[in-house]
């Protein structure tokens, strides 16, 4: 790069510098325009607080994730079940109604297990073709897809939402759980090589623990690896234009400082996730606090010198709704979680949005919208989730449905709430 046009780039600021530096053309203009989108969570991946009824159905309270529902339940009676719920719980209707509401993204997470399962491996398959369908009709409704790599073998968490709920991840342990999760990157990079019109970007991990011994070496190698897997799908030296989504991994986004960044590396970017629930801290706050909590996100990203989007994140400022820390496992907020102090009562603000107070849902106004303000000021959002069973404050569509979400994202009430 000539140094006359370094100083001009440097000049006019790190948003156009990085739209400039990243010489790929996904089919969405990172950079310029705002992802406002929202998660497909608990359909090709279960989320036992998603959908509960799923697993007290099963009579086993020892089924607590995806591992152990195709373990220990029926393997026949497993098998229809998850056959209903990948026909019923997304269809396209869902789709229609996401674009409607002026999205224009949605987050896909899927298991390693919908492309290979291994020996003693109870998972159950089928996931692909609703993949598929998944892509088809985002491109119908002019929506783009992340598609997520939410499980690997081995847990890279130890969440059930990756699939197996352990006490520690046990991924980053054996050099095969990696080369199998590299091998799934290449089938998902190759699937849709050429189709970034529709899906324009591939998360190759959610959610490793990085905060876990161990963790954070092989996955560093993991991620330039998943760089070659993801950008050159061809098998030659040919570039694709899908963009590498790296999850942070917990670490602060200082850490990520100049990974993988232009003008050696193209098209990467980063994905941070921010809750305000998973803490005795945090369930303590008040209301304002977890507004002001909000605001002050904007301090933290502002910077950094990849594409940044929030990539899950939720108006839901308690822990109440059930199962959300795991089948069995109550929560902080109630003093029902392990160790923790009670706060306060549950009743009124999970569940139905019917018993929600008018002062509660203008919470959710307040705070939906102070969250949305704060991540536009980076490169924008997917909030977590678009459906629940029985957990309204987390939905998009049940904050849509009830007032707490406007019908266009941008249709603030509240857009100076930040200051």
């Amino acid at each position: 790069m000539r140094l006359e046009r370094y100083v001009y780039l440097t000049l006019v600021g790190v948003s156009l510098f990085r739209s400039v530096l990243s010489q790929v053309n996904p089919g969405f203009p990172y950079g310029s325009e705002k992802v406002r989108g929202v998660n497909l969570g608990g359909w090709l991946v279960l989320e036992p607080w998603i959908t509960p009824s799923i697993f007290d159905n099963t009579g086993n309270p020892d089924i607590v994730d995806e591992w152990t529902f195709g373990q220990y339940y029926d393997r026949a009676t497993a098998t229809s079940v998850l056959q209903n719920h990948w026909d019923t719980w997304i269809t396209e209707s869902d789709f229609a109604d996401i674009a409607a509401a002026g999205l224009n993204h949605v987050r896909l997470p899927i298991g390693y297990w919908a492309f290979e399962v291994g020996p003693g491996e109870p998972y159950i398959q089928g996931q692909l073709p609703y993949l598929q369908n998944a892509v088809q009709w985002a491109s119908q409704y002019g929506l783009k897809v992340i598609v997520d790599l939410h499980g690997a073998p081995g847990s890279q968490n130890g969440f059930d939402n990756s699939g197996q709920r352990l006490p520690y991840p046990t991924w980053q342990s054996n050099q095969t759980n990696i080369a199998r999760t590299d091998a799934i990157i290449k089938q998902l990079a190759s699937m849709f090589a050429g189709q970034d019109n529709v899906v324009p970007i591939i998360e190759p991990l959610n959610e490793p623990a990085g905060y876990d011994s161990g963790v954070l070496a092989p996955l560093t190698q993991y991620y330039y690896d998943s760089y070659g897997n993801v950008r050159y799908p061809y098998g030659t030296s040919a570039q694709s234009n899908t963009v590498v989504l790296l999850h942070d991994a917990f670490q602060s986004l200082s850490y990520w400082a100049g990974f993988q960044t232009p003008p050696n590396w193209q098209g990467v970017a980063m994905d941070t996730h921010i809750y305000q629930v998973f803490s005795d801290s945090d369930v303590a706050m008040s209301w304002q606090e977890h507004i002001d909590a909000a605001c002050s996100t904007q301090s933290t990203l502002a910077g950094f010198d990849l594409w940044l989007m929030v990539g899950e994140w939720s108006p839901a400022a308690t822990d109440c709704a059930t199962y959300l820390n795991g089948r069995g496992i109550g929560s902080r907020y109630d003093g029902s979680y392990p160790g923790s102090t009670y706060v306060g009562s549950c009743t009124g603000i999970t569940g139905s949005a019917s018993t929600f107070s008018s002062s509660y849902k203008t919470f959710l106004r307040q705070f939906w919208e102070a969250q949305v303000i704060s991540y536009e000021t980076v490169d924008g959002w997917i909030m977590w989730t678009w459906k629940a069973e029985n957990a309204d404050e987390w939905s998009y569509q049940a904050g849509l449905q009830n007032g707490w979400i406007p019908s266009s994202p941008t249709d603030l009430e509240y857009p100076n709430i930040c200051g």
